[in-house]
């Protein structure tokens, strides 16, 4: 596997394709402004056989670059630094025709910015002190188009952002709440439960229907709320406060 590196600063990978026969790895790109982590993050990745470390960007402004020459699956996407946060470049990426998902690094200070990035189109996140399996657990859940969304640490999260929120008239839950009064009743099921941070499985078995038609129901819900992933679907069940 040989190091490539480009004028923008952003460094791939080549020779990262599956053995014969075997599926093709998840392609993952890391991007952090700090060398240390972005070395850890790829001892770490590159050691599970189902990913492959495609590339590094020290920054905001090489992610544009890096994904058109590394085609990742997912993006390892840190939220603080120097000249492009991960905040705008998530919002750069999922404005793409096909973007690949992107999985926000943070310390648990940064809790008001992870919402933002999740709002951004971020399929999740992860503390950067994250144990290695669960990291690599959770790029592989990303990348088949499950969120990293922690129930616990994203009600915490949730809850500190929006207690600061004005009393009275909130433009945003007022949205949320028509947005979700369109829904149809095993629509609005689904919704709610996502926003309790249930997984495919956990639905089916709650609301007795099959994961196949749980997947279904998640694929219309984007689709009829105009959002990205689950975790956006999580976040206006929160933000209508139900």
């Amino acid at each position: 596997m040989a190091a490539v590196a480009g004028m923008t600063g952003f460094t791939g990978v080549t020779g990262v394709t599956g053995g014969e026969g075997s599926p093709a790895p998840v392609r993952v790109l890391i991007v952090d402004d700090d060398a240390l982590v972005r070395a850890g993050l790829s001892m770490i990745l590159g050691g599970a056989p189902e990913l492959r470390v495609v590339g590094e960007a020290a920054d905001g402004d090489q992610v544009p670059a890096a994904v058109a020459a590394c085609a990742p699956d997912v993006v390892l996407m840190d939220i603080r630094m120097p000249r492009v946060d991960g905040l705008a470049a998530t919002e750069a990426l999922r404005a793409l025709p096909r973007p690949p998902e992107v999985l926000v690094l943070t310390t648990f200070d940064a809790d008001d910015q992870v919402l933002r990035a999740l709002r951004a189109g971020a399929a999740g996140f992860l503390l950067k002190d994250t144990p290695p399996a669960e990291i690599v657990r959770a790029v592989c859940r990303v990348a088949a188009g499950e969120a990293t969304l922690s129930p616990t640490v994203t009600r915490q999260l949730i809850r500190h952002v929006t207690a600061a929120e004005p009393a009275g008239g909130d433009p945003r839950r007022d949205r949320a709440r028509r947005l979700l009064a369109g829904l149809s009743e095993r629509e609005r099921e689904v919704a709610l439960a996502l926003g309790r941070g249930r997984t495919n499985a956990e639905i089916s078995a709650e609301l007795f229907m099959s994961v196949a038609t749980v997947k279904a129901y998640v694929s219309r819900l984007l689709t009829k709320l105009d959002l990205n992933n689950r975790v956006q679907v999580a976040i206006l069940v929160h933000d209508a406060e139900l």
